[in-house]
């Protein structure tokens, strides 16, 4: 016997229990069945899914590597680089890395970029992924920390925060040839992927 059809029973039962219970002229509705109600309610929280928690791990992971530079500035590459490239098939050095910075910190926190979470090395990709998979968000949406943003199919970072005057925090790979906290205008955005 499911779950379902335990409390379906528990409901009849409930019911027929109150109009015995109640005075055969009223016109009072009868009671909610508060058990069969409870029963529900507890089914349906232990059948949610559980939060993910992978936005706040791939802000922290990202915040983790806040100050990391180009070694030589402005060449696309340098020993923390080509860590972040393996988190990418297929990646490059000397391409531009903010997606592949992206990929990293979303894989270190076990939410993988990609259909095979393979990693994807450009905003365009990681446009298309999050719309294929009910992720983009408009960029009138406000977004939470652990999101990322989108910058056309330019760039991408990751939301800190969203500041008490409307504007973002973000933490970004591929900014001023660093990982770097930059403070964003909400225009500036196109989308954010929910991760």
């Amino acid at each position: 016997m499911s779950i379902a059809d335990v409390m379906s029973r528990v409901a009849a039962i409930e019911n027929l229990t109150a109009q015995a219970a109640a005075p055969v002229a009223t016109t009072t509705p009868l009671p909610q069945p508060v058990f069969a109600s409870a029963l529900a309610s507890a089914s349906a929280a232990y059948d949610a899914p559980p939060p993910s928690s992978g936005g706040s791990a791939v802000l922290a992971a990202a915040q983790s590597q806040v100050g990391v530079t180009e070694q030589p500035p402005g060449s696309n590459d340098g020993p923390q680089l080509a860590v972040y490239r393996q988190a990418v098939a297929g990646a490059q050095p000397g391409e531009p890395w903010c997606a592949y910075f992206a990929s990293w910190a979303a894989a270190q926190a076990g939410e993988p970029l990609g259909a095979q979470g393979q990693g994807l090395g450009s905003v365009a990709e990681i446009t298309q992924w999050a719309s294929g998979t009910g992720r983009l968000l408009p960029a009138s949406a406000t977004p939470t920390p652990g999101d990322l943003i989108l910058f056309g199919d330019s760039h991408v970072g990751v939301v800190e925060s969203v500041n008490a005057d409307g504007s973002l925090t973000t933490v970004e790979g591929n900014y001023a040839n660093a990982v770097s906290r930059v403070r964003r205008s909400p225009g500036e955005a196109t989308g954010y992927v929910a991760l």
